[in-house]
């Protein structure tokens, strides 16, 4: 399946009270081992634009139920979720089930927003509530995945298993083995019926939190600070909030990314998303971790995936799945950009990184040797060598050539 199949409209969303492109809350994890360090996470949360804590109660030493909840639940400056998650479904606590259920009643008794209860024991919990539950907290019932993301039909199963049990909101974690796996999760959420968290854990699954609000998620997770999360994968909320501009993706929102594998190290999204934001351009830019281009782009045939740059190593890869491609980019092999053309939605690549490389080069030179351009490139005639000739070689070596260089190309097979 592909999100072509899936046609995407306003109607399909909630949209927020205009301020904002979108009604995703950004839920903050709060995970500390004490009630005191956890309430001084819970001001940074709201000073850094969290919109609900993750009271991660497991995290907490000596957990004294009754009087941490209290506390922690009437002095929180934002709305609270209170989650308890067992070591079964990934968290830290491994002791007495029944003793962990009471807590999670004691938390809706003493005013909590939302709580979070695991599917498995979904049922059993609902029938443990004495009479009518307060109108006040919803309870999200959750599954986690931490082996893969099933296919579109199994998940839709989960959702109505988890539906039946009488949550207020369905909450799905999977974990992505590829970047298509995402897609899956998109496809659900987007004709969920009733509110619902869907995100995808790993690096391979980043877009999906990001762009949970593009899809109509309910919230997605924003971590304090890289590195300390409570699931693999989370963004920091500062992330959220200033790299990705959260708050004004929408469901028209396009979205560019770069391709590649490794990509955590771009900076791209830096370069990008300012831009985008300071010309007010309605679009999204991700790093794009793509172990195959082909299924990539066959999966993401969507029109709102509008454009994609590509690095190392898939700039050679990516030429191979353009409908037309640029007469330099085809004269040097490799593609570093990946248009979709509005008109027809066929898929242009062009190559401009030897641009910005020669001319580089050529100011480098120039200023060592106190030429003006007036006078010609100075690479004409010299010896000019490319260690390496993947991609990026391929358009230096273009660019020499052009400028009337000597080129040799050296790498581990040929020179």
């Amino acid at each position: 399946m592909t999100l072509e199949s899936f046609p995407l409209s306003v109607t399909d969303f909630q949209i927020g009270d205009g301020t904002r492109g979108n009604s995703t809350l950004i839920c903050v994890p709060i995970m500390a081992e004490s009630v005191d360090q956890m309430l001084l996470q819970m001001r940074k949360a709201k000073e850094l634009g969290g919109d609900i804590v993750e009271v991660r109660v497991d995290f907490l030493k000596n957990f004294s139920p009754r009087q941490d909840l209290d506390i922690l639940i009437k002095q929180a400056p934002l709305p609270t979720l209170v989650t308890f998650r067992p070591r079964w479904e990934g968290g830290q606590y491994d002791g007495d089930e029944s003793k962990r259920q009471e807590a999670l009643r004691l938390a809706m008794e003493l005013g909590a927003d939302y709580i979070d209860v695991e599917l498995k024991v979904a049922h059993d919990f609902f029938n443990s509530l004495p009479g009518e539950r307060p109108e006040h907290v919803k309870i999200i019932v959750s599954s986690h995945n931490y082996e893969r993301t099933p296919s579109v039909e199994e998940l839709g199963d989960l959702v109505a298993r988890i539906q039946a049990t009488g949550a207020d909101i369905v909450k799905i974690a999977t974990t992505a083995l590829d970047i298509i796996d995402n897609v899956r999760i998109f496809q659900v959420l987007v004709h969920a019926q009733v509110p619902m968290i869907g995100l995808v854990m790993g690096e391979r699954g980043l877009m999906s939190r990001i762009l949970a609000a593009k899809f109509g998620g309910f919230l997605t997770f924003g971590s304090l600070e890289a590195g300390v999360v409570s699931a693999p994968g989370q963004p920091t909320i500062k992330e959220l909030l200033d790299l990705y501009n959260m708050r004004n993706i929408g469901p028209d929102t396009k979205v560019y990314g770069i391709i590649g594998n490794p990509i955590s190290h771009s900076k791209s999204p830096h370069l990008y998303n300012a831009a985008f934001k300071s010309t007010g351009f309605n679009g999204l830019y991700l790093p794009l971790l793509v172990d195959n281009v082909s299924k990539f782009i066959t999966t993401y045939s969507s029109p709102d995936f509008a454009g994609y740059s590509y690095t190392i190593p898939h700039k050679e890869a990516g030429l191979k799945c353009c409908d037309e491609v640029d007469p330099i980019a085809k004269a040097i092999g490799a593609i570093n950009c990946m248009i979709r053309r509005s008109t027809d939605g066929k898929l242009v690549g062009y190559n401009v990184d030897y641009l910005g490389a020669i001319a580089a080069i050529e100011e480098g030179l120039r200023v060592s040797n106190g030429a003006t351009p007036a006078s010609g490139s100075p690479l004409a005639g010299k010896i000019f060598v490319i260690i390496g000739a993947g991609g990026a070689g391929k358009a230096l070596a273009y660019g020499g050539y052009e400028k009337r260089a000597r080129v040799v190309v050296v790498n581990r097979t040929y020179v």
